[in-house]
């Protein structure tokens, strides 16, 4: 297995131990979709993993089972005040027929982060990142054969203590599930259009929108349909008075323009509070720091500073990025009214098409790199 660096605060804690996970292998084995067919999140593959915790007894020993429901009390926590929390993340069948998953111990460090925000008991990244490893490589058969199809993975957070109070939970359930996808959206990799109005607010400054909690999506669901009404795919999530450009539907978002220095400038919002860090996110960072072609910057964008750079021809592309999408352009923004039109380079010099090139090289193992995690 291929060593990876270790956040302090993933040893810190108690923690399943992955040696002593229990294996039941499933007796049943279903019939594996084709990657064409494949749509986002509804066919699981023949196994899960299932981990308890208890204020008494701590962690338990990891299992991984056969797939089946979950059996749950009508109290617990999760159903009545979404303690809870996910991650997302992907294994790659590479060109050389190995499996890869893509910087894993960074969805390890978000998901303890998230995990200390809902109160519930923190772990070692490293030991559940050897759980998961081996889940996939039990279910290896599922990840497709394919180079733009993945086998999708989503670890997932109960607390599940029997009660009515609103309190910490003394009992908890992690559990990971594995699902092959193809592309995120219907229409693969073209340019998506949103809808920008400050009517609805997907996160703010003490909340919990820099972690992945079940909450924050659920809440975003009656502004997306909206959105759709208005003839429009996703919600450009704006904040306060100013009408900051925070995320694109559950997405991070990017602006490659001409800033009011007359720079070439790589901009994202900056992480501080209210903005997810993504994998992806951080990927395109360092990916475009690395180039050294333009500038890259974390700084807040508005509206009005939008709209001012498409009158004046200063901007290049704008695109979201994230585990499930990789990267998506945008092509088109409803605000107030107006139809805004992002303009879009030619293939070749587009930083969107370059980044989920050089992206998607890494994942299926075209490219080499530390960043790629053998399973």
């Amino acid at each position: 297995m291929a060593s990876v660096p270790v956040p302090a605060s993933a040893t810190s804690a108690p923690s399943p131990e992955a040696e002593d996970t229990v294996v039941e292998m499933a007796q049943d084995h279903k019939a594996k979709p084709e990657p064409a067919n494949l749509v986002f999140g509804t066919v699981f593959t023949d196994h899960m993993l299932t981990i308890e915790w208890s204020s008494d007894g701590g962690w338990q020993k990891p299992h991984i089972r056969p797939f089946d429901n979950l059996s749950l009390h009508p109290a617990c926590a999760a159903l009545h005040y979404a303690v809870q929390l996910f991650e997302g993340m992907k294994a790659y069948r590479g060109v050389d027929g190995k499996v890869r998953l893509f910087r894993p111990m960074l969805n390890m460090k978000r998901m303890l982060k998230s995990a200390e925000r809902a109160c519930l008991p923190l772990f070692d990244g490293v030991e559940l990142l050897e759980c998961i490893r081996k889940l996939v490589s039990l279910d290896e058969d599922w990840v497709p054969h394919s180079d733009s199809a993945s086998l999708y993975i989503r670890p997932t957070f109960l607390g599940i203590e029997p009660s009515l109070g609103v309190k910490k939970p003394s009992r908890a359930l992690l559990f990971v599930i594995l699902t092959p996808v193809g592309s995120y959206f219907s229409t693969g990799t073209q340019p998506v259009s949103l809808w920008a109005d400050a009517k609805y607010i997907r996160a703010w400054r003490g909340g919990t929108g820099d972690c992945k909690m079940g909450g924050n999506y659920g809440a975003s669901i009656y502004a997306q349909y909206e959105a759709v009404e208005k003839g429009c795919q996703q919600v450009l999530w704006l904040y306060g008075d100013d009408h900051q450009i925070t995320e694109v539907g559950t997405m991070n978002v990017f602006l490659f323009w001409i800033n009011e220095n007359g720079e070439d400038e790589l901009a994202t919002p900056p992480l501080d509070g209210i903005i997810l860090p993504g994998i992806t996110r951080q990927s395109i960072l360092d990916l475009t720091r690395k180039w050294g072609e333009f500038k890259v910057s974390e700084r807040y964008l508005t509206m009005a500073e939008l709209c001012g750079a498409l009158k004046e021809g200063r901007v290049k592309e704008m695109f979201g990025s994230g585990t499930a999408c990789v990267v998506s352009p945008v092509g088109r923004i409803l605000y107030q009214g107006e139809n805004l039109i992002i303009p879009s380079q030619e293939n070749d010099t587009r930083i969107a098409s370059r980044l989920l090139k050089e992206l998607s090289d890494i994942q299926y193992g075209r490219t080499p790199s530390d960043w790629a995690f053998l399973v």
